[in-house]
């Protein structure tokens, strides 16, 4: 049920493998408001890079890409049968596909991208236009929504994130190391925080929420907090 007394837009922006998804999906649930992944956004971007031979390494065709940007559709559902949100790209199911580790390792470099950060952007914005929506990424607070009612940047140590990464991968089947997954948080790290288009960063306004030690109940509860504060 919806807590607040208005639709507010809550941006959430962080590090890689902090949780930001997981959060903002359940606090969505929880409050009754839209959830819109912009992450799973330039996920699919990169899964369609990767199958349309557009990635050699750490070089991206970009002029290719920018000739067939236009034929990607992107859209999003919830499954009530396995209680989870799902991403689509032109009508295909690419949940599981765009969290594997091969995605993670290619989705920064589309991400630097600006004519692929213009367009997400600009169908993020979209999606939000009737408010009571949460979404999380690396500039929602910064670039997507810098007038947000809440904004909250979430981080945790390398560590933590690297053994909730590899946890989350393991259970899904990939046979994958814990050392391999901490070097894929660190170069994300690094370049997101480095790169030209919307560094991330955190927006002067936005609430720290180190959630290295404590649980989802908990972070839910601190959230819906702070949504008070703003009401």
């Amino acid at each position: 049920m919806n807590t607040t007394k208005r639709k507010l837009i809550i941006a959430v922006d962080g590090h890689s493998s902090c949780g930001k998804s997981t959060v903002a999906k359940d606090l969505a649930k929880k409050i009754n408001y839209t959830y819109i992944d912009s992450g799973a956004m330039y996920r699919v971007i990169t899964l369609f890079a990767m199958r349309h031979n557009l990635i050699d390494g750490d070089k991206l065709d970009e002029n290719k890409l920018a000739h067939l940007i236009n034929d990607i559709n992107i859209t999003f559902s919830y499954n009530d049968e396995l209680k989870r949100h799902e991403t689509f790209m032109n009508g295909e199911l690419v949940e599981d596909e765009i969290r594997s580790l091969d995605v993670s390792n290619n989705v920064s470099l589309i991400a630097t991208i600006k004519f692929v950060r213009e367009k997400m952007v600009t169908l993020q914005r979209k999606l939000s236009e009737a408010g009571a929506v949460i979404m999380d990424g690396r500039d929602i607070g910064t670039v997507v929504f810098p007038n947000a009612d809440l904004k909250i940047f979430m981080t945790a140590d390398v560590e933590v994130r690297a053994i909730r990464r590899y946890k989350e991968l393991k259970d899904k089947g990939d046979d994958i190391s814990l050392d391999a997954i901490r070097e894929n948080v660190k170069k994300r790290d690094f370049i997101d925080e480095n790169r030209d288009e919307s560094p991330l960063r955190k927006a002067d306004d936005a609430i720290v929420l180190n959630n290295s030690h404590m649980t989802k109940e908990e972070q839910l509860e601190w959230i819906v907090a702070r949504m008070a504060e703003v009401e």
